[in-house]
């Protein structure tokens, strides 16, 4: 006898965040702040990455900086205090298209007006044995700028020789005694530009070993031995150091939104400066944008303008079919430019006629300040007389050719 599949929860809510990071927790507080009913889901520890971090100096507001775990702490507390639910699960799936999107777990599906992508990414990593010992604060780093200067007068290892690589290499010497630089390329070829070439070969502190992978990660408690491999001769080469940076990549958390969501090449979300994605109502802020810097700082920003755009969303779409699906009669839309004098004066001619036909409802979309409303009527956004009945679109008359005289023709067409 088969057991009876245990029926899945549903919840409702505004705002469904997935991922807890600073992004994350930014947009959720956003979200909360504007009195949306909002959850944040994240599969492990809310903070991310950050939580690694042994110290962040460069955020605002710290002057003696803070560790990533505590600073990710205040983000928790603060979103909790505007109510924001903070679930500790797995995303498994998501439909994103229409209007209600619905995000599921194992146990329960969460349907939200709302979706905020914030689920960050992860550093590549080189898989040499010993590696997941020592990884974020016990010695193998993914961030120069957040932790240069506990390395202060010691020495470190750079794995890599992009950009990332080269340029956080040269920032490390600014703290760093010595910085060894792990390259697999033959001497002198690094895939850095050309810049970031010149000035590292000029660094007296940075000392390239050329034609080598990591083997081992080695140590007790921290990491104090890197052992690389000579990939042509296949000698093992000990280096005693305090620190190691890899710098070989990063993968975003972006797996299960492919097909769905509009991706670059390597995966990151692609949005506009609104955190808007191809999809109206989902929304993506943090390092899983596609983006020049990826921080606690610039996640902040992203989160931030993610909820806002949300509250936003939400708004309008409340608006939207108060305003307009849901008007059962006749209806005409002027959208209008208000700096226009040509907008203006057809105003006062549209305004004029429809007195004399108090059964059609006059709507007015300021195009000059925003046209998400028209492009939900699928309108371009330029001013325009609109036609509806029963909050079907019928007719769209273009400013250019507006008279009084086709106005009040099409007007009494629309009361007929």
């Amino acid at each position: 006898m088969h057991e009876k599949m245990r029926e899945k929860k549903v919840e409702n809510y505004d705002v469904v965040v997935i991922g807890g990071g600073a992004a994350g927790m930014t947009a959720a507080i956003y979200a909360g702040r504007a009195r949306l009913k909002t959850i944040m889901i994240e599969k492990s520890l809310p903070g991310g990455l950050a939580t690694y971090t042994n110290e962040i100096e460069n955020y605002p507001g710290f002057p003696e900086g803070n560790t990533g775990l505590g600073l990710m702490q205040l983000f928790e507390r603060q979103a909790k205090k505007f109510n924001v639910k903070v679930k500790l699960a797995e995303v498994q799936g998501v439909e994103l298209e229409g209007e209600t999107k619905v995000v599921k777990t194992f146990r329960t599906d969460y349907h939200a007006k709302a979706v905020i992508i914030a689920t960050g990414g992860k550093p590549r990593l080189t898989g040499a044995k010993g590696e997941e010992k020592f990884l974020y604060d016990k010695g193998i780093s993914f961030c120069a700028t957040c932790d240069a200067a506990y390395y202060t007068g010691k020495e470190v290892m750079v794995i890599g020789s992009g950009d990332a690589a080269i340029e956080e290499a040269i920032f490390l010497t600014k703290f760093a005694s010595k910085v060894y630089i792990s390259v697999i390329h033959d001497v002198g070829i690094m895939d850095a530009n050309k810049v970031a070439q010149e000035q590292a070969r000029q660094n007296e502190k940075l000392h390239f070993i050329w034609n080598t992978v990591v083997e081992e990660f080695a140590g007790s408690e921290r990491l104090d031995t890197v052992i690389l491999k000579n990939v042509k001769t296949g000698e093992r080469i000990p280096v005693k150091v305090d620190g190691c940076f890899l710098f070989i990549g990063y993968l975003p958390n972006t797996d299960l939104f492919r097909g769905i969501i509009n991706m670059n090449e390597r995966g990151y979300i692609i949005t506009n400066e609104q955190m808007e994605t191809n999809i109206p109502g989902v929304f993506a802020a943090g390092d899983v944008r596609d983006k020049v810097l990826r921080q606690v700082a610039t996640a902040v920003g992203d989160g931030a303008i993610a909820g806002f755009m949300a509250e936003r969303y939400i708004a309008e779409s409340e608006y939207f079919a108060r305003e307009f699906r849901e008007v059962k009669g006749p209806q005409l839309v002027f959208c209008y430019d208000p700096t226009d004098a040509r907008c203006r004066e057809m105003m006062t001619v549209v305004e004029a006629i429809l007195q004399k036909h108090p059964e059609i409802k006059l709507s007015k979309i300021d195009v000059y300040k925003g046209k998400s409303m028209a492009l939900r009527l699928g309108l371009t956004g330029d001013p325009c007389l609109v036609l509806i009945h029963g909050g079907r679109v019928t007719e769209v008359l273009a400013l250019p050719g507006l008279t009084p005289e086709l106005i009040e023709a099409r007007i009494k067409q629309l009361a007929a």
